[in-house]
């Protein structure tokens, strides 16, 4: 069975491309991925596939950083012009309720869940002649949306993978769970599949992630992965007293003053010694004009911990300086959260397993010299393990490493597609391990 997973996995490879260019070709930020979702509910429906989709996904009340009405009303509009499948392109997915999982049940058995993420950032693709993506024409449309982190990889990969399950369906026992999850930047789309109890019956949950290779001891798969950093993500609003700045300043409140005072001390947050953090401040606006005493600022800050409980210490600490410093000149402070995530590891017996799998059964494939390797990103796919972990089941989180034209989260960022494949059946062989062979 093995042997046939490879040659169903390498006989989607020029799919697999094309369907990546067309991803990477529309790309769609957190709570927009209404083309995107749309597909892949169309594609695990004709496959056979049990999908949920809009509300069935994301518990409504659990979601941060939605857009506003008008914003997912022109979206999708966009999303139709651009081949969205009109069938699937539900009133909810066009409301932001992004997001589709597919199940497949095959009778008892334990339950697997596999996470893929597919927002895009937002950037503008390079157009030097010599990005693939702009000289071969699937460079992204939308302008100010690129898939310059890979998920457009991880949505092609899940849909593979989708495939060849349904090829060996009935060699299989249990239940599996495909996860196209929406919002990863800026860390807001797992909490309300989490929250909707999606994660709460799961015995076994794999990720992955597109990673560059750095070298042979990097091999093809790294099966583990620990580390990610906790974070918050605010929008900060300062809300003062408008007032003509010549003739009446008495009068005023300034929120730039607020915002000001916040950011320079946001940074004077001091450092914890039980490990590794991490502030920042992205943006700061506000006012109006030279002569007018601004009533209105806001900055958008994030804060990182190396564990969740050092990244609480610095959002308390984030949250308390920001209304003091909106306190200190007259103003008023609103603290909106936009995202947010928890650190996260991934089981030890679980990863090593899965390094013997791979090595015995995908011999094509290399295993990395450091089977759990340190990651001090964020990724609020943590969320999704630590609750599969909490209830007593196995948490992975991969790489799985490809080369690369430019470092992630840059316009000129591109892979080399042969991954796409090498995910695939990475992804089904672990699957089999899990539900097949050994029932």
């Amino acid at each position: 069975m093995y042997q046939k997973i490879i040659e169903y996995s390498e006989a989607l490879d020029e799919k697999s491309r094309a369907r990546r260019r067309d991803f990477h070709k529309y790309p769609e930020t957190a709570w927009f991925e209404m083309r995107t979702s749309a597909i892949i509910a169309k594609t695990l429906d004709e496959l056979g596939y049990e999908v949920l989709t809009g509300r069935q996904v994301c518990l409504e009340e659990a979601r941060i950083g939605v857009p506003s009405a008008e914003e997912l009303m022109e979206h999708a509009g966009r999303a139709l012009e651009q081949g969205a499948p009109c069938d699937y392109l539900t009133e909810e997915i066009k409301q932001g309720f992004t997001g589709v999982i597919g199940i497949l049940r095959c009778g008892e058995g334990p339950v697997v869940a596999l996470r893929f993420d597919i927002d895009a950032l937002g950037l503008v693709e390079d157009e030097n002649p010599d990005h693939r993506p702009y000289k071969e024409g699937f460079s992204s449309k939308n302008h100010g949306m690129m898939h310059a982190c890979g998920h457009d990889a991880h949505a092609t990969i899940g849909l593979g993978t989708a495939e060849v399950l349904m090829k060996i369906k009935d060699q299989l026992h249990g239940t599996v769970k495909l996860i196209f999850q929406p919002g990863e930047e800026g860390a807001k789309g797992a909490r309300p599949i989490v929250a909707h109890g999606h994660l709460d019956d799961v015995d076994y949950f794999v990720g992955t992630h597109i990673a560059p290779s750095k070298g042979p001891d990097d091999g093809d798969v790294t099966p583990g992965t620990y580390g990610s950093l906790a974070t918050s993500k605010y929008d900060v609003y300062f809300h003062g007293q408008a007032a003509h700045a010549g003739g009446f300043p008495e009068n005023g409140r300034s929120a730039i003053v607020a915002a000001a005072n916040a950011v320079i001390n946001l940074t004077a947050i001091p450092r914890h010694s039980d490990g590794i953090t991490r502030v920042n401040v992205g943006t700061i606006c506000g006012g109006t004009g030279r002569n007018v005493i601004p009533d209105e600022a806001m900055i958008r800050i994030e804060v990182r911990g190396e564990t969740t409980e050092i990244n609480q210490y610095m959002d308390e600490q984030a949250q308390r300086i920001c209304r003091a410093a909106a306190d200190m000149t007259g103003c008023e402070c609103e603290l909106v959260m936009m995202g947010g995530s928890e650190s996260q590891h991934s089981d030890e017996d679980f990863l090593y397993h899965i390094a013997d799998v791979v090595k015995e059964h995908l011999p094509r494939l290399s295993v990395s010299s450091v089977a759990n390797a340190l990651n001090w990103g964020s990724e609020d796919i943590s969320l999704m393990m630590n609750r599969v972990q909490a209830h007593g089941g196995k948490a992975t989180y991969m790489r799985s490493v490809t080369d690369m034209a430019s470092a992630q989260h840059t316009t000129a960022f591109d892979f080399d597609e042969k991954v796409l494949v090498d995910a695939i059946e990475t992804f089904s062989v672990i699957v089999y391990d899990l539900m097949g062979k050994q029932q």
